[in-house]
């Protein structure tokens, strides 16, 4: 792959947002300094910026060059194990995501679950508690065209409410499925724009906003 040159514009970077849902990395790369624009192939009207209803992959494709860093989350459901216990099938996309981001010559990111971290290339791990968040919800950030290096990992000593329960006094949250207290969550998570739908599969604002700083820190690029 070559790579091509960081695009250097008055202003914010161009940040570039695949299956971005509701937007919990969204709102991280802005707070890093990004001028984002979020691709989904369902409506998202909770989404906080600029948002173009359109296949992932065929827009990377198209236009992902245009864009000076990509994300891209594809859809975990292949590799959560709650969908594999229910016996539903998904596409994986994780392959066909990278060769298309690959074909941009921009700087990429792609994001998943745990379950996906076989197919993920050398990925540093992020938790909420590297970052002062009340859940752990550990995602994998594979890179390319830059590197990252994982923070320090505190140990899990704060005990998890069980999955769907309500949240008990002195535990982390375990926002997935269907959870209890969407405006808890919402706190925790730093998302109090969204509903359960878009909390569930989101990533916590403070990964990816810590992604884009190190990105910015990478590439030498100062975002206004």
């Amino acid at each position: 792959m070559t790579q091509r040159a960081l695009v250097r514009r008055p202003g914010r970077l161009r940040l570039l947002d695949l299956f971005c849902c509701q937007g919990g990395a969204a709102m991280g790369y802005h707070l890093a300094g990004f001028d984002v624009t979020g691709i989904d192939i369902t409506p998202q009207p909770r989404y906080p910026f600029t948002f173009v209803q359109a296949d992932a992959i065929e827009y990377v494709l198209a236009h992902g060059a245009e864009f000076d860093f990509i994300h891209a989350s594809p859809p975990c459901q292949h590799d959560s194990d709650c969908q594999r216990l229910r016996g539903n099938a998904h596409p994986d996309l994780i392959a066909p995501t990278r060769t298309a981001l690959e074909m941009t010559g921009r700087p990429w990111v792609i994001e998943n679950v745990g379950g996906a971290r076989a197919k993920l290339r050398d990925p540093v791990m992020l938790c909420g508690g590297m970052f002062g968040l009340a859940t752990y919800r550990h995602r994998y950030f594979e890179t390319g065209g830059f590197a990252l290096t994982q923070p320090p990992h505190p140990a899990h000593t704060v005990p998890q409410a069980k999955m769907g329960r309500p949240v008990p006094p002195g535990h982390f949250g375990q926002f997935i499925g269907n959870f209890s207290g969407v405006p808890l969550a919402r706190q925790v998570m730093g998302v109090p724009w969204m509903n359960r739908d878009g909390i569930r599969e989101c990533i916590p604002p403070a990964y990816t906003q810590w992604t884009g700083n190190a990105f910015l820190a990478a590439a030498g690029a100062v975002a206004a």
